[in-house]
């Protein structure tokens, strides 16, 4: 009999979260991507997982090193992803079934026009890293007034057409994001070629990492129709595994050691993110105090034990890094010292002095 303590030791240990991984690209494949729309909490994520890490260590592995990637992911939101993967989440995500936003005939890209501007995209990038500005203006010599049009609505503004295909390019492996210049990003072409039928794949790392699992859990991980990942299931070699749902085939093996632990994960951290159910990993009054409208990942979370347990906020203040959590329960004097490590390894990470106050957060949640 496989119990809820079996699902989260498993989760832990293959997250990193029990012991580090050896490289950012291990940890970032272990996480199925790191979320990294807010950068710093994506930087924080992977460095939480190795050992000894700074900042810089994990800003080198993007930017150096390139063994991890800046690009869209899973949701179609900003992720870290191994570049030595690339080839294959894009082949995945660009089968996945999602539609673009409907603005009506005339703004709404059609399939042709899509298809000719991921094409332009690839095109102008594969040798240049271009800022929204540069890159607009090089779509319009390469495709025409059409794909420059400023027509489609978006943050009490018009942006040009092309910009609906964003997410689909970088699916499709045109598009990845480049070093900021003069503090505005830039999108550059990560030259990869999507390996077709890689759907499969990225469900088998998912269960790898987050399993047992179900279609439904899958699904809203990667924002996808529940029955086209009911259907993924169906074809998959798979072991279910009691009422918690499946497992790659003959990957049944549990840790002997019980959930446990203290950790603080920032913004988006991919283990409360993807991992299900949901009113067990945020339990009680964590469902309440730690999602936003049943949502992950809008609050930092103190992770005790594999469950959420409550909420954090981190505020620079010279050379000092103050650290206010909020525990939903009082600390063991055991849990304490724990946490206390913890608060010094964040610190550590950003090269500052910690402080810690154990009391209520004020701050809402991210958007």
């Amino acid at each position: 009999m496989v119990s809820w303590a079996d699902v989260r030791a498993r989760r832990l240990e293959r997250h990193f979260l029990t012991a580090p991984g050896p490289s950012p690209a291990d940890v970032v494949a272990a996480m199925c991507g790191a979320h990294a729309q807010i950068a710093t909490a994506g930087e924080l994520s992977v460095g939480l997982r190795l050992a000894g890490a700074v900042r810089d260590d994990v800003r080198a592995a993007v930017w150096e090193t390139r063994e991890l990637v800046r690009t869209f992911g899973p949701r179609g939101t900003v992720h870290l992803l191994p570049t030595r993967d690339l080839a294959r989440w894009t082949g995945a995500l660009s089968a996945v079934p999602r539609p673009l936003p409907s603005f009506g005939p005339g703004i709404t890209l059609t399939p042709d026009e899509l298809d000719a501007v991921v094409a332009g995209i690839g095109a102008v990038l594969a040798d240049a890293a271009l800022t929204i500005d540069e890159l607009d203006a090089a779509l319009g010599d390469t495709l025409g007034g059409w794909a420059v049009q400023r027509s489609m609505p978006a943050f009490q503004d018009l942006w040009p057409r092309w910009r609906m295909a964003v997410g689909t390019a970088a699916d499709r492996g045109a598009l990845c994001f480049g070093p900021d210049r003069d503090r505005k990003i830039t999108y550059t072409s990560p030259g990869v070629v999507p390996t077709p039928g890689a759907e499969a794949w990225l469900l088998q790392s998912y269960l790898h990492s987050y399993g047992p699992a179900r279609p439904e859990h899958f699904a809203r991980w990667l924002s996808a129709p529940v029955p086209w990942a009911a259907a993924l299931f169906a074809a998959a070699d798979l072991d279910p595994v009691g009422e918690w749902g499946w497992v790659n085939a003959g990957d049944t093996d549990l840790p002997a050691a019980r959930p446990g632990g203290v950790r603080l994960l920032p913004y988006f951290d991919a283990y409360g993110v993807g991992s299900h159910p949901r009113e067990l990993v945020f339990p009680g009054r964590a469902g309440e105090r730690a999602l936003n409208r049943s949502q992950a990942g809008n609050f930092p979370v103190l992770l005790l034990g594999g469950v959420v347990g409550g909420v954090w906020h981190q505020k620079r203040s010279g050379r000092h890094l103050d650290v206010t959590v909020e525990p939903l329960d009082d600390l063991s004097a055991a849990r304490r010292r724990a946490l206390d490590a913890e608060v010094d390894r964040v610190a550590a990470f950003t090269g500052l002095v910690p402080r810690l106050r154990v009391g209520p957060v004020t701050v809402g949640p991210h958007a």
